[in-house]
């Protein structure tokens, strides 16, 4: 039985690993999943915050055939410890920059920024980038061909739902990004938060019923109260929410009202939103 142990490496294929970073949280579940990808020559798929026992556990793993970094979006638990591990090991940085906005490691700077379906090749494995905006405007999630593994990065995690944070993040672009993975042949999700997942067409589908369900109820809560506030909004549409959880679904919820306010079905004005 695989666990969700920080710092043990867990074998989940002939081709790939994965260390948990020491980092649990609300908002990072376990704690923010590294993969390694190859054996002869290593690529490090999100090497998480740049925690010193992390970076050993990884260097570690990777025995000195680390080559490649790669990072799915740069929020501050997926993308730190980069720069450490690729001045350890001399490896290439792929990825895209930084957005200037909260939550976001300016710290990350990519050798090879990553485009939609840029591959990388090895003798052993392809990883082809693969663009999911959404989440984040820089978000992309990594594809392991040989093996129709999916490393999801904070698009799809696994016992949780992923917080839309505007503006770099976006409700339809999240949506739209689901769609998308759908097209490419899937056997497992591997998140960057929680344990592997089969059946990745019923969890994306699963996903989108759920947003969709919430986006009924931002529009219940509007026309129950006339409008509001995110704070005030925030305690209808998110009721099953426990109240902590609120200070981030108020980014979800933002997103969702935006979203709704580009169909004509919800009206900004100053810091309240109504029914459009």
């Amino acid at each position: 039985m695989i666990t969700l142990e920080p710092g043990k490496t867990s074998e989940l294929s002939p081709r790939v690993r994965r260390i948990v970073a020491p980092n649990p949280s609300v908002m990072t579940g376990p704690g923010t999943n590294t993969y390694l990808v190859g054996r002869e020559q290593v690529a490090v798929i999100d090497p998480g915050p740049d925690e010193r026992s992390h970076v050993e556990a990884i260097l570690a793993a990777g025995a000195g055939r680390i080559r490649w970094i790669l990072v799915t979006h740069t929020h501050e638990d997926h993308s730190p410890a980069a720069a450490t591990l690729a001045r350890a090991t001399g490896a290439e940085l792929w990825g895209q920059a930084a957005p200037e906005e909260p939550y976001q490691d300016q710290s990350f700077r990519p050798d090879v920024p990553f485009s939609d379906g840029a591959v990388l090749a090895s003798t052993e494995f392809r990883l082809r980038a693969v663009h999911t905006p959404g989440h984040a405007e820089n978000h992309y999630c990594v594809l392991l061909e040989e093996e129709g593994m999916l490393m999801t990065g904070d698009h799809i995690m696994n016992g949780s739902t992923v917080v839309i944070i505007p503006p770099s993040g976006d409700m339809q672009h999240y949506l739209d990004s689901l769609q998308k993975l759908k097209a490419f042949p899937l056997r497992h999700l591997a998140p960057g938060h929680g344990e592997l997942m089969p059946d990745p067409v019923a969890v994306i589908d699963g996903i989108v019923a759920h947003r969709l369900q919430r986006e009924a109820k931002v529009l219940r809560a509007l026309a129950a109260t006339g409008g509001g506030t995110l704070e005030e909004l925030v305690r209808r549409a998110y009721d099953d929410v426990p109240t902590a959880l609120h200070i981030m679904a108020k980014y979800s919820l933002w997103a969702h009202l935006i979203k709704l306010a580009r169909e004509g079905r919800a009206v900004e004005s100053g810091e309240r939103w109504a029914p459009g």
